[in-house]
């Protein structure tokens, strides 16, 4: 019998991460959260969206599948939180703490009976980012809690390499690691805990209205059961705490860092992006949506088209400015949109769709700018075929862009080769990265030689494209 116990307990623990238990009004190690007026709180603003609605939003995000929240007095607010803005779509469990007190062994026991392997426990006084939770979700090990800890990973290999001690246990040496409030450490109020450890044989005493993590923490370090992690920003995997009005602004700074679109150019990543994020501040506090500012984009594109079409260098050089803005509010649209939890498909295919639009206009605005300049002359119709012919190239590249959008996502690729050549073409065609030499052909007066190059190299971007989605490139329709 215990035998069999001990196999459906390893099964269950190896089911994975889709549970998370939210504490909005104490800190994962004790604590209170925003009880007195002033202080940071779970409904505390970051980025135009409260920190308990974003921990949920990222959550569902990551792939969590279940949220139960231990609540207190701010239940009803939190609530209405949540029944604002984004949709929040995975199942949400509502345990007042004072019916299931936090010091009480039995709470956790009904929770573990909620959780099928592993629980992620988090406090709602911080930002974290997707791809932390992710990379938790990833790490699991049987039976192993995991800690955060926001010092760099070789200084926490240090750490754990000074805390080492070894003792005689089944002949090998148990680890422990340093003690979670060693400051150097600097623990993350997000733990992942195996729901065995969560049952009542592993309670202790802890204080009052304090959850038991630490409890559990220093038992199954003593079994060497505790891994700890490191939050690392530049791999996407950060976490900041939010417990001061400094704190809120550093959240904010690691948000707006983490915005990076999914195919970028040099102009886009050291100089669009950096600009874009001004914009994107003036736009979220005057509360536009990613698919207005699509269209303001686009109009501003146009207006740039038309100025082309004057014809003269300083109409040039004034078009070709506002086609560089633009480009930067292009990329407001999908930093509102990720920031803000509120990225759609059609708001993916409108940006794409204008974005060609725009193209297509400036083109032809060069021509027609170029064609008033050349009347009368004997080749004064180049510009207009050069105009229609990259305006053209840019059409048929748009539609067979989608088409390789929709093989990439329905069969894929036959080789990892073909993969990399699509990849490549896709990259290419969505960066903005030609309007900063559009500006420089502009100041040079050489907007002519600038038609001529864009009308070849749209035409020779359709034709590589045909060459990528040839049907012996396509791998069979996924079943």
């Amino acid at each position: 019998m215990s035998m069999s116990k001990s196999i459906l307990q390893r099964r269950a623990e190896i089911q994975g991460l889709a549970t998370a238990i939210l504490l909005p009004s104490v800190g994962v190690f004790g604590g209170p959260i925003g009880q007195q007026v002033g202080d940071v709180g779970p409904l505390t603003s970051v980025v135009g969206i409260g920190l308990f609605q974003r921990t949920v939003l990222t959550l569902q995000r990551a792939g969590i599948r279940q949220l139960i929240v231990l609540s207190g007095s701010e239940e009803e607010q939190l609530k209405q939180a949540l029944g604002k803005g984004p949709r929040v779509t995975i199942p949400v469990r509502w345990m007042p703490i004072r019916e299931f007190p936090l010091d009480d062994p039995r709470t956790w026991e009904a929770l573990a009976a909620e959780v099928h392997g592993f629980a992620l426990v988090v406090s709602v006084n911080s930002v974290f980012s997707r791809g932390l939770i992710e990379r938790l979700r990833r790490d699991l090990q049987d039976g192993q809690a995991i800690v955060v800890s926001q010092t760099p990973q070789g200084q926490v290999d240090q750490l754990m390499v000074q805390g080492m001690r070894s003792k005689a246990s089944a002949g090998r040496p148990v680890i422990f690691p340093p003690r979670f409030d060693d400051p150097a450490l600097r623990v993350a109020e997000l733990v992942v805990v195996p729901a065995s450890l969560m049952s009542s044989a592993n309670q202790g005493a802890s204080e009052k209205g304090t959850p038991p993590i630490r409890q559990w923490l220093e038992r199954a370090a003593a079994d060497g059961r505790v891994r700890v992690v490191s939050a690392e920003e530049k791999l996407g995997h950060w976490y900041q705490p939010v417990r001061t009005v400094s704190d809120i602004q550093a959240a904010e700074r690691k948000l707006f860092n983490s915005l990076k679109g999914e195919f970028e150019g040099f102009v886009d990543r050291y100089f669009n992006r950096k600009v874009s994020r001004w914009f994107t501040r003036l736009f979220l506090a005057m509360g536009l949506s990613p698919n207005s500012i699509t269209v303001l984009a686009g109009l501003i594109g146009l207006v740039a088209a038309a100025g082309f079409g004057v014809g003269t260098y300083s109409a040039g050089i004034a078009a070709a400015l506002l086609f560089q803005l633009a480009a930067v509010i292009d990329c407001c649209d999908g930093e509102v949109a990720r920031l803000t939890f509120t990225e759609s498909p059609f708001g993916a295919w409108l940006d794409i769709v204008l974005d060609n639009i725009v193209h297509m206009a400036i083109f032809m605005g060069i021509a027609v700018g170029l064609y008033t300049t050349h009347i009368g002359q004997a080749d004064d119709w180049v510009p207009l075929a050069l105009g229609v012919a990259a305006a053209v190239g840019t059409g048929l590249s748009f539609i067979l862009v989608e088409k390789a959008q929709k093989i990439k996502s329905v069969s894929g690729w036959r080789t990892p080769a073909h993969a990399a050549w699509a990849d490549l073409m896709l990259k290419n065609v969505a960066s903005r990265d030609f309007s900063a030499a559009l500006l420089g052909f502009a100041l040079f007066d050489q907007l002519y030689w600038f038609l001529l190059f864009a009308a070849a190299g749209s035409l020779l971007f359709a034709g590589a494209m045909v060459w990528v989605i040839r049907p012996s490139a396509v791998s069979s329709p996924r079943p």
